[in-house]
């Protein structure tokens, strides 16, 4: 188990703000977890040890939003995001997280502006099977290469203007799915030593809590506020991507 009181340092705050986001607000703030960890540990070996913890996390929201899904949407994202991570598997090798990074973080950012500087406000959008497949298939193949699914999953779930209970609760569904199926590629790739295990271990009851926490603020907000915070989450979340992506480190 490591042991170095950096790492703690790092992964304890990194741990808490994931948790609060995938309970309160679906996933934004969860990507901050994967770069704090990088400034104390390989990013692969930071990846291996979030992963039992992001399940941990899962487990929790499951149970805090058990019944609060939309049934309509889950049959259409979670087909796309199998084969997102089938894809991830057969080209990890090929693949860098850089450009995974650049990628995402565009998209990102243009969501986000492009609903910001759209005058008047639109409709809520419907599910719809093209559009769901192919942006949960984007979320399921940036999941298993840089736990970065939250972007592409919002692109399509966002402009639905879902009641924020229902989607958060759909978000947590999803990645639970994806996060307990990356489970196999990445024991088949060797990630899960004794070490790395036994370390995100130590940080569950963190993690956790830090659900539950986000779960009680969720439910303080009304849906107006609610919706505008996750944009702002999703801009910044990709301005830090494409950051990283080219090498510049936003922090």
């Amino acid at each position: 188990m490591i042991a170095d009181p950096w790492f703690y340092a790092a992964a304890f705050p990194a741990v808490l703000i994931t948790g609060m986001s995938k309970g309160g607000f679906g996933p934004g703030t969860s990507l901050i977890a994967l770069p704090l960890l990088a400034l104390v540990l390989p990013p692969i070996q930071a990846a291996a040890i979030m992963l039992p913890v992001l399940c941990a996390m899962d487990l929790a929201g499951l149970w805090g939003f058990r019944g609060k899904w939309d049934r309509r949407n889950m049959k259409i994202i979670l087909a796309g995001a199998m084969v997102g991570i089938a894809i991830g598997t057969a080209t990890a090798g090929y693949v860098s997280d850089s450009g995974v990074q650049v990628i995402v973080g565009a998209v990102a950012v243009a969501f986000a502006l492009q609903k910001w500087l759209k005058r008047g406000q639109d409709a809520p959008t419907q599910p719809n099977t093209l559009k769901g497949l192919f942006w949960s298939a984007c979320s399921g193949f940036t999941s298993f290469i840089a736990h970065a699914g939250g972007p592409p999953l919002q692109v399509y779930l966002l402009p639905q203007r879902l009641d924020k209970t229902i989607f958060v609760g759909t978000t947590i569904i999803f990645f639970a799915v994806v996060n307990y199926v990356k489970l196999i590629p990445y024991w088949w790739l060797g990630q899960f030593t004794p070490g790395n295990l036994a370390t995100g271990a130590v940080l569950v009851p963190v993690a956790v809590g830090g659900v539950y926490l986000g779960m009680w603020l969720h439910h303080k907000m009304s849906d107006a506020l609610f919706y505008r915070i996750v944009y702002v989450f999703v801009f910044i979340v990709g301005l830090k991507l494409l950051y990283d992506g080219l090498g510049l480190k936003l922090f």
